[in-house]
């Protein structure tokens, strides 16, 4: 027997079946090697400082602005030293010092009136030195790369920035780089490794395994006798789940067969290691449905089925279980359906998995208006303009042939390809006007991030 219950409902009771995976450590490397969409297992802080030292922002000359007249007018001072990135900073200290630093070691070139050191964007800046002025602001003009060190002497003025990036001034230990559950960026591995540190603490990627049931599905490319129509809910399902930031099993179509079902099934639930299985079709009340007649047989694999009838427009029938432990959700065969279905209930639970916070819908006005048919809430894919309102996607061909337009955009699998969005449409509207704001669950989003 169904249970009758609302989207919410039926998305708490999938999400009460998935919990996050283990924590580990994966090293910077690998991360930045690998898919996207792993998240953070806890909160991450710097070790180091960043800059590790006081370094030269710009290609220029390090100088002592008390050398270099306040008003700005230019001032001739010696070139007293080359620094380069990677050159150690207490050998910096101790050949560029200038005789007014009172130190010994300066170069014949020293003079009371101090000097200026050549030195490139990245290197260490000597204690002594408060300012780099970039080569373009003087007498030199630019360096050439390679070249060697021929101005003994260069004219340059104070100018309004230091173009020195101090010690810590970025990052400093401690200092909070992200949090659980933050997806893993290029950013994030790159500020990582620059405040100090090798690994970060990660989710495992889920393991989502997916198949079709259907007697009359075959091979995508394959001839399809009379009958028959090619399975592209196995393909839908493996590229959303791999959008959605998990690992992908296929196994493709399975026959009307609850024994070849319960075959599959063990396949992935036991063979693959699936932490999450998804199925398509079957789940109705036809005579062919062989997910009906596998969840309300009784087999020792199968526990805590819930077969439910959700309040939702496409999606209605659905089902839940688990086979030999592993979490499994079984959506209906229509392709949007299915489609809808995923974004609604497999994605949460895959960013679950992942560590990470589902989805959220976010308010958006409509552009045009539509009917809505009440008592269920309806789901219509939608584009978004550049206003930032939306409007129904359509199938390309919508308006040249018998059945086009936006009444057949709810069933036609094309209409997804221009949709950026399902628009939620609540089960007490029976017609959104121009001007209403609506509920849109964005599909760009990467990895089910919240919006």
């Amino acid at each position: 027997m169904s249970t009758t219950r609302s989207v919410t409902e039926h998305v708490a009771a999938v999400l009460a079946r998935v919990a996050p995976l283990p924590a580990e450590q994966v090293g910077l490397d690998l991360l930045a090697a690998e898919p996207p969409g792993r998240a953070l297992a806890a909160d991450v802080h710097a070790v180091a400082l960043v800059p590790p030292f006081d370094a030269a922002a710009m290609d220029g000359y390090a100088v002592r602005l008390a050398d270099l007249p306040a008003d700005g007018s230019p001032a001739t001072l010696p070139v007293v030293g080359d620094l380069r990135p990677g050159s150690p900073p207490d050998r910096c200290e101790r050949e560029t010092r200038p005789r007014h630093a009172g130190r010994e070691g300066h170069s014949p070139a020293h003079n009371e009136a101090g000097g200026a050191v050549r030195i490139m964007t990245g290197a260490p800046v000597p204690a002594w030195a408060d300012a780099v002025v970039p080569v373009e602001r003087t007498s030199t003009g630019r360096f050439v790369a390679g070249g060697p060190t021929p101005e003994r002497e260069v004219t340059l003025a104070r100018q309004d920035r230091a173009h020195v990036r101090h010690r810590g001034e970025d990052v400093r230990p401690g200092d909070l780089l992200g949090r659980a559950g933050d997806v893993v960026t290029p950013a994030l591995v790159a500020v990582a490794a620059s405040g100090g540190l090798a690994a970060l603490p990660m989710r495992r990627r889920p393991r989502v395994a997916v198949l079709s049931t259907g007697s009359e599905l075959v091979t995508a490319g394959a001839v399809a006798g009379a009958g028959h129509i090619p399975d592209s809910n196995s393909l839908l399902l493996a590229a959303l789940a791999r959008a959605a930031g998990a690992d992908v099993v296929r196994l493709g179509a399975v026959p009307d067969d609850p024994d070849a079902l319960r075959a599959a099934l063990d396949s992935v639930a036991s063979g693959a290691g699936a932490d999450l299985v998804v199925t398509t079709g079957g789940v109705s009340a036809g005579a062919s449905d062989v997910v009906r007649a596998v969840v309300d047989g009784d087999d020792a694999r199968l526990s805590d089925v819930e077969v439910a009838a959700v309040a939702l427009r496409p999606g209605r029938p659905q089902a839940l279980a688990r086979w030999r432990g592993v979490p499994w959700l079984a959506l209906p065969g229509n392709p949007v359906s299915a489609f809808v279905s995923f974004a609604l209930f497999v994605r949460p639970a895959v960013a679950v998995l992942a560590g990470r916070e589902p989805a959220r819908a976010v308010r958006r006005a409509a552009a045009e208006a539509w009917p809505s048919p009440p008592g269920r809430t309806h789901v219509v894919p939608v584009r978004t303009l550049p206003s930032g309102a939306v409007v129904r996607a359509t199938p390309p061909g919508a308006g040249s042939g018998p059945g086009s337009g936006h009444g057949a955009a709810g069933h036609a699998t094309s209409a997804l390809l221009g949709a950026d969005g399902l628009a939620l449409v609540a089960p007490d509207v029976d017609k959104v006007e121009v001007g209403d704001e609506v509920d849109v669950l964005p599909l760009d989003l990467p990895f089910g991030a919240g919006a």
